[in-house]
């Protein structure tokens, strides 16, 4: 017996389109099925359990849109994964699925090894625990001429020893790790990394166009923050970012706050790729959902002004430290500055990066059998809800 849950009368966004005045029923965990605004079912579940009680939300006048999947996110909520410890981890769990974020990765941030690790296995028991998606490293193995936000002394080269440590020290919860593919050991990570079942993505390069496609044809599948710490598209030297939105291989993430692309770049990007390559992730670290203030970014403190996360002291003060963003705000933003379409801005935030991490049969989409997770937008696109298996997270009344 399970508890069933039918949304009512809202524009539903189904794979194959928008459903009108459409019906969505959860059971338990579960989407059950789908429906247009006449009872027509659109898709139902196999099996579905015998309800014990039915709860009934009519949502007119609203979205409903698959929940958010973010591949690259350090903090929130004044916390930060690279704490190490599992209640700040919560914290930013709980911060940023409150915005709408029911899948993400735990993004570390450049440290040394030992501390990296101990990270590795505090993040790796939420993952175990259906918290997390899985673990990101971003860092150490980034180039020092590229190094943004991360401590330049702690920067090292991608020894292939030294990637298998930290990829253990996961506990087979290792997803993704960013790291400059031209740097000594570079290809040999990228490999290592493939064959070992964890993406392998090119970031904080000073990678060049040949060294960049030899990192594809490695096993390189992901473009960490593309444009963002790496050499320009330049006539010509098209460096790294021609190489990566060319090859229908690579997966490209974009930061939309508005702040690390202008908006004619990032719909540059978007027109080249296409919603089935791009993953709008939000690089967010503690100040998300915050006040402006200062806060920590692993060994680093990080002002906030305006919104606007920049380093505040040391050789890279004055660097962008990731960002501020939530994926609410993203979504909002891509359908109401950019220009993109609701289906569109759908596949870049859930279908596209669930697809990434090869978890597009439990979410990424609204569709009979999947987990009951869901984002409810009001008609200008604001969150009002956010379920997560089943449950609201937060209830749209």
């Amino acid at each position: 017996m399970v508890q069933r849950t039918v949304l009512n009368g809202a524009r539903v966004v189904l794979p194959t389109g928008v459903v009108t005045d459409g019906r969505l029923t959860i059971e338990g965990t579960r989407i059950a099925g789908t429906a247009a605004g006449d009872g027509a079912p659109l898709g139902e579940a196999v099996g579905a359990g015998e309800a014990a009680g039915e709860a009934v939300r009519d949502l007119s006048g609203c979205w409903i849109v698959p929940g958010f999947v973010d591949l690259h996110l350090h903090g929130g909520g004044g916390a930060s994964f690279s704490s190490g410890t599992a209640e700040e981890a919560l914290t930013v769990i709980g911060t940023h699925r409150a915005h709408g974020t029911t899948t993400m990765l735990a993004s570390t941030v450049t440290g040394d090894l030992d501390d990296l690790a101990r990270q590795a296995a505090v993040l790796s028991e939420l993952a175990e625990d259906g918290e997390l998606a899985g673990v990101h490293f971003e860092g150490p193995f980034i180039s020092p001429h590229r190094c943004g936000a991360h401590q330049p002394s702690l920067l090292r080269d991608p020894d292939p020893a030294d990637v298998r440590k930290l990829i253990d020290a996961a506990r087979g919860t290792a997803r993704m790790m960013t790291l400059a593919p031209e740097l000594p050991g570079g290809l040999e990570s990228v490999r290592l990394l493939a064959d070992s079942g964890v993406l392998a993505a090119v970031g904080h390069t000073d990678s060049t166009y040949e060294a960049t496609r030899d990192a594809v044809e490695a096993g390189a599948t992901v473009a960490t923050h593309l444009f963002n710490a790496m050499p320009s598209l330049l006539h010509r030297e098209p460096g790294p970012v021609a190489a990566l939105l060319e090859d229908e291989r690579i997966t490209v993430e974009l930061i939309n706050d508005g702040t690390h692309l202008h908006p004619a770049v990032l719909q540059l990007a978007f027109r080249r790729a296409g919603a089935d390559r791009v993953a709008f992730i939000t690089d967010a670290m503690g100040a998300a959902g915050m006040s402006d203030g200062r806060y920590p970014l692993g060994p680093m403190e990080v002002e906030v002004k305006d919104g606007v996360a920049r380093i505040s002291d040391g050789p890279t003060a004055g660097s962008i430290a990731g960002s501020t963003l939530t994926l609410d705000h993203a979504f909002r933003r891509a359908v109401t500055v950019d220009g993109l379409g609701v289906d569109q801005a759908v596949r870049a935030l859930s279908a596209t990066p669930a697809k990434v991490l090869g978890l597009d049969d439990r979410v990424g989409s609204l569709e009979a059998g999947k987990d009951a997770d869901l984002v409810v937008l009001d008609a200008d696109f604001r969150l009002r809800g956010v379920m997560r298996r089943g449950g609201w997270v937060v209830d749209p009344r």
